[in-house]
């Protein structure tokens, strides 16, 4: 079994995972900072109870998640545990809380661009409409969307590379879909010519209007997940069925041990 990660400022460890808990403004501000700054690139990844219960059994999944400079608790569910475990963190992160959040700062300070990998050349033309509009100070560099396979190719990662490279955009925001975004990240960070890389999944989709993201009710009171399980049962039942119960059992094992679920990782 391999010891928990060390410690990063302003985390809280939650069922092994060091997981950001200083609240939604912080963290984007901590981003933005490193945007606008010196020093080396990083990147974002978001951790919900299917990402948690799908990273128990992919140790590639697991190790890139660890990767991330900001692991951000996305979903009611480990704002939950954090508390039946009396950890630290009292408030979801999502990934749209960042890509909006990000996104507003970037256009107030002017002079920075971003870029776009992933999903469907219509929902991409959708996105860059949109984004001109919300965000006229921050540059479009450009957008690439990569044909449906399980894993790149080294041809087609190379393509990938290269048009991101020659667009150098600030920021480059991932939407791959889970687990593909994270492990493409940290196996192509060192390659990407950016100082900030987001693995933002559904948010491409939300963004563009092409899935209508849950109201602010369901948003607040933590029930955005059974909304989009009603929409897409066929998609999205493994999460309710699969990964949420292998959740709440490490969550229950935790309440009677140190929180690192037993033979895990």
């Amino acid at each position: 079994m391999s010891k928990l990660p060390d410690a990063k400022p302003d985390c809280s460890s939650l069922l092994g995972y060091e997981l950001f808990a200083q609240g939604r403004e912080a963290c984007i501000e901590n981003i933005v900072d490193r945007i606008a700054g010196e020093g080396d690139k990083t990147w974002l990844a978001c951790l919900n109870p299917h990402s948690y219960a799908v990273a128990a059994s992919d140790v590639e999944f697991d190790r890139s998640l660890r990767s991330a400079d900001w692991l951000v608790p996305d979903g009611v569910g480990m704002v939950v545990a954090s508390r039946v475990l009396r950890k630290g963190i009292r408030a979801r992160i999502t990934g749209w809380d960042i890509f909006t959040g990000v996104n507003r700062a970037l256009d107030h300070r002017g002079g920075l661009s971003a870029f776009f990998l992933g999903s469907s050349e219509d929902n991409l033309s959708l996105i860059e409409r949109r984004f001109r509009a919300d965000y006229p100070n921050l540059r479009l560099a450009g957008t690439y969307s990569p044909p449906y396979m399980s894993k790149f190719g080294d041809a087609e990662n190379s393509r990938i590379l290269e048009a991101v490279n020659a667009a150098r955009p600030d920021v480059l925001w991932v939407g791959l879909t889970a687990p593909k975004q994270e492990k493409w990240i940290h196996d192509n960070l060192a390659r990407v010519d950016v100082r900030f890389v987001g693995a933002i999944g559904a948010v491409f989709d939300f963004y563009s209007g092409r899935v209508q993201r849950p109201g602010a009710l369901a948003q607040s009171l933590g029930l955005e997940w059974a909304v989009r399980l009603a929409r897409e049962p066929r998609r999205l039942w493994q999460r309710t069925v699969v990964s949420a119960p292998r959740f709440l059992f490490d969550v229950a094992r935790g309440v009677f041990r140190d929180d690192r679920p037993v033979g895990r990782r």
